[in-house]
């Protein structure tokens, strides 16, 4: 039986990853930053621990609720959106809300989790966006997301190489059926989350660092 860590299960693509791993068999742990969040988790039969990636001092105590646990895999799902372009600056407080949940709070959870992901030989896996692809942009539109994502994909390029008995992967789900993705996006998120789960599990030592899509094909350059 693993042992599956998912920050950012309150609803969408992290909940799913919940529901889909506790089917699985897996024991799983998530976490969420509210009363509601916490509750589906339990009710999916998952440990529910209360963490708020935007607040550092939150998430600075991760390592100690997980108590040396060994992670067979970690997710990092939480994230948030902005859809302004470049013809609007953005306002400190969208800044840091976009930044300290897609980046820095990615970047605390790395040296609470890397280790314990490290002792079990697993897999650290990020959620990011095609969106951060920077030789696939062809607009402004959500310009203060895109640098969130693509700063996140050099958080886990660089870390990779730290932790080198783990897999670290940045993941795109696609455009997924969620609160974040509307209803017009293509892919049911148990579709998304099923594709990426088995791309995850193929990911091999030497892919370790590689941003991919939601099938596990590489994106062309970053």
């Amino acid at each position: 039986m693993a042992t599956v860590l998912v920050i950012g299960a309150s609803r969408g693509i992290g909940r799913e990853f919940v529901r889909q791993c506790r089917a699985a068999g897996d024991r799983v742990i998530a976490t969420a930053r509210d009363a509601k969040g916490l509750e589906a988790i339990e009710a999916l039969g998952a440990k529910a621990l209360d963490v708020d990636v935007a607040q550092p001092a939150s998430i600075g105590a991760l390592a100690s609720q997980l108590d040396g646990a060994k992670i067979d895999l970690a997710l990092y799902v939480a994230g948030v959106y902005s859809t302004a372009g470049a013809q609007e600056a953005p306002s400190q407080d969208d800044f840091d809300r976009v930044m300290h949940t897609n980046v820095l709070g990615a970047m605390q959870a790395i040296p609470e989790v890397a280790p314990l992901v490290a002792a079990a030989h697993g897999r650290f896996v990020f959620i990011t966006s095609e969106m951060g692809h920077i030789a696939g942009t062809g607009s402004s539109f959500g310009w203060l997301y895109r640098a969130s994502k693509a700063a996140l994909n050099m958080v886990v390029k660089a870390a990779s190489h730290e932790y080198p008995q783990a897999i670290f992967l940045a993941i795109s789900p696609g455009w997924v059926k969620t609160d974040m993705g509307g209803p017009g996006a293509p892919l049911t998120v148990e579709r998304s989350v099923g594709d990426m789960r088995r791309a995850i599990a193929a990911a091999r030592r030497a892919d370790s660092g590689a941003f991919l899509d939601h099938n596990g094909r590489p994106f062309d350059g970053w």
